[in-house]
């Protein structure tokens, strides 16, 4: 592991997400995905329109400057005629990723409390040093 994180590219592909907890009045979430490392550089999935059982399969891709350990920021919002709703965020640690094996996996989304959560994400994350 690195005591910082190297220079390279962040690969990651926003897979799916499941159970996401419902914002709409009538009908289902209309999601999608906004995720970063910086808060200046947000990249977000498309739309997925009445659905709370998304399937995305998008890779964005994240050049990173040798520096601190990084956290990757996920924000499940659900889209509206006018404005958005907020259905979930957390936060993925990348020091694993550096290690440079592949990570395979599904990210929580828990409720403010913490007792619960407002569904999952899967994420494919790869890191190619430079």
């Amino acid at each position: 592991m690195f005591s910082k994180t190297p220079a390279g590219v962040l690969s990651v592909t926003v897979i799916e997400a499941r159970k996401l907890h419902g914002e709409d009045f009538m009908g289902k979430n209309d999601p999608f995905v906004e995720l970063w490392i910086d808060e200046d550089y947000k990249q977000k999935t498309s739309v997925v329109e009445n659905c709370n059982d998304p399937v995305w399969n998008q890779t964005f891709t994240f050049n990173m400057a040798e520096g601190r350990k990084k956290k990757l920021y996920i924000n499940v919002l659900d889209k509206d005629k006018i404005g958005t709703d907020d259905i979930g965020d957390a936060k993925f640690d990348l020091e694993e990723a550096f290690s440079g094996q592949p990570i395979d996996t599904w990210i929580k989304l828990p409720t403010k409390m913490g007792l619960s959560n407002h569904g999952e994400v899967h994420l494919y994350v790869q890191f190619t040093p430079a």
